[in-house]
């Protein structure tokens, strides 16, 4: 469509029902959502012109909800979208050149005829563009140039990933622009994945981008990789008496690439000591059967790890059947035991460089306090710094995120919804 088109579905609400679609939510949520699609459309008139024809796409962020640390071990994960998303005008431009901008941001210029990946832009938006394109062209899609202007309600550094929900967006307009939608939301997310290991730099798993691009809540088994087998649950989190809170600990995310490193590392010892690569090609009763001699081997850490992907595994799936089940007070049991086993086995609440920075535990406790035995509390992610999980009783919501942000800092409770939508073109 024209930029005049979409804007007039926008300003007359003709398109509320596909923004419903894609948000959910409540009547303010979609005034936002209106608000900011529009003043997308400004923005990409400003900067390429108000005669094209172009569309509006979102990605957004995720929540890992069960399975902590244990898709790298090729294990189940419990994932959903969430209601904070990046955006974009986009609209193919007739040349061999891609031109993005987004706010606050120098604009990124990448030519179709370099695809390679380029160390100068490791660690940047530009290596993601370029590393999805790369993707799509050496599955045999002939790609154009386009324009497109972005806007991120996903914060860097927030542990929602902001980088998986801009990998998705740049995949769906791709898709939609030069692939006629022809490729699929899983295939979408292992673009996405390709980028960030290959161009980008950091050696991610594919639980991010299966979530973003999804949507929904989903359960996702990673026993092959290449093929992971993805379920949405189909569960209404906001029926549940609980809000769904990210918890920013406010700690330092600098240097803890050893601490990240140690867990694949060590768990892989675990692994290799049964001539496997992951431990989920261990035998549960062969691992505890081996213990004895395996405390010869490897360090017991590494043992500890070990139990706790073996427990977290189960768990994962055992909260998508809760849900499924509609038992979301056994969900929330198995929330804090795995949130147990993360402190107690996985050991990734704080560096064991820094022991005197403990902003994780110390948000958990706090948490704890706040909810006084009910809901249920976890770290969130990768660990070590970030941030945590909460899942608050509506009745005290105001005075969990009041007492919250009271230590940690105002702004640093997120109160998020499950999206029913991942990667999606919004309007074309």
């Amino acid at each position: 469509m024209t930029q005049s088109q979409l804007r007039g579905l926008l300003e007359n609400s003709a398109a509320d029902d596909k923004l419903m679609r894609v948000y959910g939510g409540q009547a303010n949520e979609l005034e936002s959502a209106r608000a900011r699609l529009l003043a997308l459309l400004a923005c990409y008139g400003e900067a390429f012109g108000y005669e094209e024809e172009v569309g509006l796409f979102t990605g957004p962020g995720r929540t890992e909800m069960g399975g902590n640390h244990t898709d790298h071990q090729h294990g189940r994960v419990l994932a959903g979208a969430v209601n904070l998303d990046a955006i974009a005008c986009a609209g193919a431009n007739g040349t061999e050149e891609i031109r993005i901008q987004s706010a606050g941001y120098p604009e990124i210029r990448i030519r179709l005829s370099d695809l390679s990946p380029n160390e100068t832009e490791y660690g940047t938006s530009a290596a993601l563009v370029r590393g999805v394109c790369a993707r799509f062209t050496e599955m045999g899609y002939a790609l154009g140039g386009f324009n497109a202007c972005i806007a991120s309600t996903v914060l860097g550094g927030s542990g929602l990933s902001s980088s998986a929900a801009y990998e998705v967006l740049i995949g769906v307009i791709v898709n939609h622009l030069f692939c006629s939608d022809e490729v699929s939301l899983i295939q979408i997310a292992q673009i996405g994945q390709y980028a960030e290991n290959v161009f980008f730099g950091k050696p991610c798993g594919l639980m991010d981008q299966l979530a973003s691009a999804v949507g929904g809540i989903v359960s996702i088994d990673f026993r092959n990789p290449a093929e992971p087998v993805v379920s949405k649950v189909d569960y209404d989190l906001s029926a549940s008496g609980h809000a769904l809170c990210i918890i920013d600990s406010g700690a330092d995310h600098a240097d803890l690439t050893n601490d990240y490193a140690a867990i694949t590392e060590e768990m892989g010892a675990v692994a290799a000591y049964f001539g496997k690569s992951v431990l989920r090609e261990v035998d549960y009763d062969d691992f505890w059967a081996s213990l004895p001699d395996l405390r010869n081997q490897v360090n017991d850490r590494a043992l500890l790890r070990a139990i706790h992907f073996f427990s977290d595994n189960l768990l994962a799936k055992k909260q998508a059947q809760a849900l499924e089940r509609d038992d979301f007070s056994l969900f929330l049991s198995l929330v804090h035991r795995s949130g147990l086993s993360s402190a107690r086995h996985l050991q990734n609440l704080y560096s064991a460089a820094q022991p005197m920075h403990q902003a994780v535990p110390l948000a958990i406790a706090l948490a704890e306090q706040l909810l006084d035995g009910e809901g249920a509390v976890r770290v969130h992610g990768g660990g070590f710094a970030g941030t945590i999980q909460a899942y608050v009783p509506l009745s005290k919501l105001t005075a969990f995120k009041t007492g919250m942000e009271a230590v940690l800092g105002e702004g640093r409770c997120h109160v998020l919804r499950i999206r029913p939508v991942g990667g999606a073109v919004i309007l074309a």
